[in-house]
């Protein structure tokens, strides 16, 4: 439950490129969560553009098979949002024609905040910025390519506090000609740890002027987001982590900036037989997405703690849902809860998902020495667009 229960002054449509927004929200990319079931159960609450999993370039342009069911979007899904990352500028153009000349997305995000050492240490996600030559390319031969479909990209701060690149990276994007800018406020070497730092989303805000620039980081409710754009004068936000286990929250957001009642969807209640139901709801999402009851019901697993955080839900019931293979056996235990039990306030909020602590990143031999990108660093780029994972 949110502390923002009434809508404050309607705030002004979120326009990315020809999309216009209810409410100027985004849900961010997540691995492994935020395929086609989670947005569906996302948008079946409230507003705002719903993105993809990160989806590899070098695997749609080769067409894997993994990475094709992860770029289906379901017949629901409007306007289809779809994030690819990759390093190599010829590449990341291919994927993005793909998607355009098939009609598979109606908006296409560029990934360069991705901290995670697999990616950083091949100079992807936030590293790739620091090469501001290779940036400029793959932002500009991409935005080319996506024609009428607005193209936006993800970065973070930086590196480290000794390398930051939002001002530099947001300067070129927007001479790039994409539709939107977002800033996770954190640099790679933070990871998901300490306090965002929303001051270097308002010192973006300031540096880029033609575009919108949403603010990403430490959104746990409404009442975040709202004095995010307060602060900031940022244009919209984009939630991740806090809306893990709380898919309600863009119908919080939705009331919280003032849009329709039919975009806001039902207030929130909170008790336990609403957070049942809604996890009940993602389960079936997910089984009919793998169309396999069984990986459905494995998949839901990693979000009981999310959902039934604060709640009155012993160990044995917890460890009961994580581990059930049926729908059948879900909803057995759920009936075991006990349903009336009240929204718990403060237990259930606050930060959730991943944290860990600063941590030096991973990145290529000799990455820092300098901006330029340097023969050694192109061989090792090149190794980056073997990976056909699909995201």
């Amino acid at each position: 439950m949110d502390a923002v229960t009434t809508a404050i002054a309607p705030a002004p449509v979120l326009r990315i490129g020809p999309i216009a927004l209810d409410a100027p929200v985004v849900l961010a990319p997540m691995a492994g969560i935020t395929n086609t079931a989670f947005r569906r159960l996302c948008r079946e609450y409230g507003a705002g553009l719903y993105v993809s999993e990160m989806i590899t370039s070098r695997a749609l342009v080769e067409r894997n098979a993994t990475t094709m069911r992860l770029i289906t979007h379901h017949e629901s899904e409007t306007p289809r949002s779809i994030q690819l990352y990759g390093v190599d500028p010829a590449t990341v153009e291919a994927a993005v024609r793909v998607l355009v000349e098939e009609d598979r997305a109606d908006h296409i995000d560029l990934n360069f905040g991705c901290p995670v050492p697999k990616v950083t240490r091949k100079g992807g996600g936030a590293a790739l910025p620091w090469k501001l030559e290779l940036f400029r390319e793959i932002v500009s031969r991409a935005a080319r390519a996506a024609g009428e479909i607005p193209l936006t990209i993800k970065m973070r701060k930086g590196i480290d506090s000794d390398h930051l690149t939002f001002l530099d990276a947001g300067r070129i994007a927007e001479d790039a000609g994409v539709a939107a800018i977002a800033l996770h406020a954190r640099t790679a070497s933070e990871f998901y740890s300490g306090q965002a730092d929303w001051s270097a989303i308002a010192a973006l805000k300031q540096a880029v002027t033609s575009v919108p620039v949403l603010g990403n980081g430490d959104i746990w409710s409404a009442a975040d987001a709202v004095r995010m754009m307060a602060e900031t004068g940022c244009d919209g936000v984009v939630v991740g982590r806090g809306c893990l286990g709380r898919p309600w929250l863009f119908g919080d957001l939705a009331r919280a900036f003032g849009a329709p009642e039919a975009a806001a969807g039902a207030p929130v209640d909170a008790t336990l037989a609403f957070v049942a139901r809604a996890f009940r709801r993602h389960a079936e999402l997910l089984v009919e997405f793998f169309e396999d009851e069984g990986r459905g019901c494995r998949d839901i697993r990693k979000h009981v703690a999310w959902y039934f955080k604060g709640y009155p839900v012993g160990g044995d019931t917890r460890a009961a849902l994580a581990t059930a293979s049926t729908l059948d056996e879900i909803d057995a235990l759920l009936a075991t809860l006990e349903l009336d039990a009240p929204y718990p306030g403060a237990a259930a909020e606050g930060q959730r998902g991943r944290s860990g602590t600063p941590k030096r990143p991973a990145l290529p031999e000799g990455w820092l020495d300098s901006r330029d990108l340097g023969i050694e660093a192109s061989v090792t780029l090149a190794d980056a667009e073997l990976d056909t994972s699909g995201g």
